[in-house]
């Protein structure tokens, strides 16, 4: 017997019985029921659940996977002087039932689907390890680009994963805290920066951003030792700061995401701010400038005949004037001034004590402390508070002029007025005003590390960036690659949030929804990964075109994932909760069929920063 005979022989372990659609049933030989098999002096797997079987059907090869086993006992018959009784013979039967997943072609190549059914009596065979190299091999042809990253379960042999397929696809990697999806997420880019790290054109052409909540990221080797970090940090000044153009901060869009005003009165108020703050700076002399206006709205004010209005307008002419008097000249800013009841207007007391209506003298007006106080705003102090400040000047001046017209409530304004002064150190310590964004540097690799950003900041700066840097991407004309890495993607994508309003988390979800939707145009991608895929936009989690699944057992994350991947077969869905540390079923458009692969270890020095405490380690130490 040659070599080839002997070998079919060996690896033959049944013959078709039974179909039944895409079902088929393989009736084992006797011989063939043993756990592993000997050939060439090397152990081979025999077949068992979750195993593949190749059925030939002439020189076609049928690749089926098998679902399940069944064990049964013949009954045979024997003739006597009371007519044919049944004789039990020990005689058991093993049973495999097989999905058919696709076939392999005459040049060795797999493809998903169904091309053929086998006919009974055809014969099965365990898979060579070279058909196991060729139905786990994703590559179009031997010279696609590819990662080694991970390999099959139970063979351990390395799968091939095309770079195109993934990388130019939505991914999405879910799994439970400490299932590994930090290691796979971090793998799959780290095998893609050392296929292409060292060539021109990639780091021209291709860009990636990672938003890491956590710092899990920031390890010098981590992912590429060519990246640049940005450790920002809203408790203190020590952080890093992104580098913003003054156009691109200053954008009704983006003050209203930093500020969280309302759509249909903040932010139109926002809008007719930054017009009058921009066409101010554009003036000859800004600080002089300024001073005409506040000595302009002073004098407006003290004409009023309302009480209760002009005063609050004052108020805010004094937090105006508060950023460039000193304490002295603050105290004295009303001593010369009052109302008169009766007469319904200000009055000034000069320092001979004579009093003057500005009813009947205003010129008297710029007499008044008050006024003269703006003679304070200089280029000096102007140039010397931020950009953040001189808009929160604006801001006052704008809404002392809507109020003075009557434009507006108050109310329904001055709330967005305190909330950009009490982000003004977050957003101050998070943001750098430049003439020209840096934001890439030497880099086609960003990480945001976003681990000592307060809450609030921590839902805005991805949604404020990703708005940012994918509107100036589509100017590239889908010519250039962007892929944004959100991990712990829940902390912005989530459907369930009660730290914003309803109109402040819908907006923030439709923007990267529309990233999902509408970005492979433009050649933008999304990698997220979360352990919670029940928390995130249903929209966001179906719009992945490639999964990695590794071990999830909460029943709303499972439901979720058995909804958004219809290609996933019932067995490999129920073996999501029992799946070990490292290993993930990976299933979408770059795979033919649902693979399940064990991700290798990365070494320490590139691992994330995700490793599981040990106690032990503490009590020691």
């Amino acid at each position: 017997m040659n070599n080839s005979m002997l070998k079919d022989t060996i690896f033959r372990i049944g013959e078709v019985s039974e179909i039944q659609g895409r079902k088929v049933f393989i009736k084992v030989d006797k011989n063939k029921n043993s756990s592993d098999l000997l050939f060439d002096g090397d152990i081979i797997k025999n077949v068992a659940v979750g195993s593949y079987v190749e059925i030939k059907k002439g020189f076609l090869g049928i690749i089926g996977k098998v679902d399940g086993e069944k064990l049964t006992e013949d009954t045979y018959f024997i003739r006597s002087e009371e007519g044919y009784q049944p004789k039990e013979i020990n005689k058991n039967y093993r049973f495999l039932t097989l999905s058919l997943v696709g076939y392999i072609e005459s040049d060795g190549r797999f493809v998903g689907g169904i091309k053929e059914l086998p006919l009974i009596g055809n014969e099965a065979f365990i898979l060579t390890e070279q058909k196991i190299h060729d139905i786990h091999n994703l590559t179009k042809n031997s010279s696609s680009l590819h990662i080694q990253v991970a390999m099959t379960d139970t063979e351990e042999i390395l799968v091939k994963l095309p770079i195109d397929g993934i990388f130019n696809s939505h991914i999405a990697i879910v799994g439970n805290t400490g299932s590994g999806k930090s290691n796979t997420l971090a793998s799959l880019y780290q095998g893609l920066f050392d296929v292409n790290g060292d060539k021109d054109s990639f780091k021209q052409n291709c860009k990636f951003l990672f938003l890491d909540f956590n710092g899990e990221y920031i390890k010098p080797e981590c992912i590429t030792v060519n990246k640049k970090i940005y450790n920002l940090n809203t408790r203190d000044n020590t952080g890093d700061k992104i580098p913003m153009p003054f156009e691109e901060l200053f954008n009704d869009e983006i003050l209203s995401i930093l500020v969280d005003a309302t759509e249909k009165t903040q932010k139109p108020f926002l809008k007719r701010t930054l017009r009058f703050y921009k066409e101010s700076r554009g003036k000859g002399n800004f600080a002089l400038y300024l001073k005409g206006i506040v000595q302009h709205k002073i004098v407006e004010i003290l004409k009023m005949a309302n009480k209760d209005i002009a005063y609050k307008l004052l108020d805010y002419a004094e937090e105006v004037l508060d950023l460039f008097i000193d304490d002295n000249a603050r105290a004295s800013l009303r001593s010369d001034i009052g109302f008169h009841s009766v007469n319904q207007t200000f009055f000034y007391k000069d320092p001979a004590n004579t009093v003057f209506y500005f009813n009947g003298s205003p010129e008297k007006i710029v007499d008044t402390n008050i006024y003269k106080a703006a003679d304070f705003i200089d280029g000096t102090k102007l140039n010397a508070i931020s950009y953040l400040s001189q808009f929160w000047i604006f801001l006052h001046l704008q809404l002392i002029e809507d109020l003075l017209k009557y434009k507006i409530q108050n109310d329904h304004i001055y709330p967005v007025v305190n909330r950009t002064k009490a982000k003004q150190n977050n957003i101050e310590r998070i943001f750098e005003v430049v003439d020209q964004s840096t934001f890439w540097g030497d880099n086609n690799c960003v990480v945001i590390n976003l681990h000592d950003v307060n809450l609030d900041m921590r839902k805005t700066i991805p949604l404020l960036l990703a708005k940012y840097i994918y509107s100036e991407h589509k100017k590239e004309d889908n010519k250039k690659s962007l892929n944004f890495i959100i991990d712990e993607a829940h902390n912005i994508l989530s459907k369930a949030s009660f730290r914003e309003t309803e109109e402040w988390k819908d907006y923030r979800l439709e923007t990267f929804e529309e990233i999902i939707k509408e970005g492979r145009k433009f050649g933008v991608f999304i990698t997220i990964a979360s352990q919670r895929p029940s928390d995130i936009s249903d929209t966001i989690i179906s719009q992945a075109h490639n999964y990695f699944i590794h071990q999830l057992v909460n029943q709303r994350d499972l439901s979720i994932i058995g909804n958004a991947v219809s290609y996933i077969d019932k067995i490999t869905e129920e073996s999501i909760p029992t799946l070990s540390v490292g290993t993930c079923i990976f299933s979408g458009i770059a795979t033919p069929m649902p693979l399940k692969l064990k991700f290798k270890e990365l070494p320490d020095s590139k691992k994330p920063y995700s490793h599981t405490l040990n106690f032990g380690d503490i009590v020691e130490a």
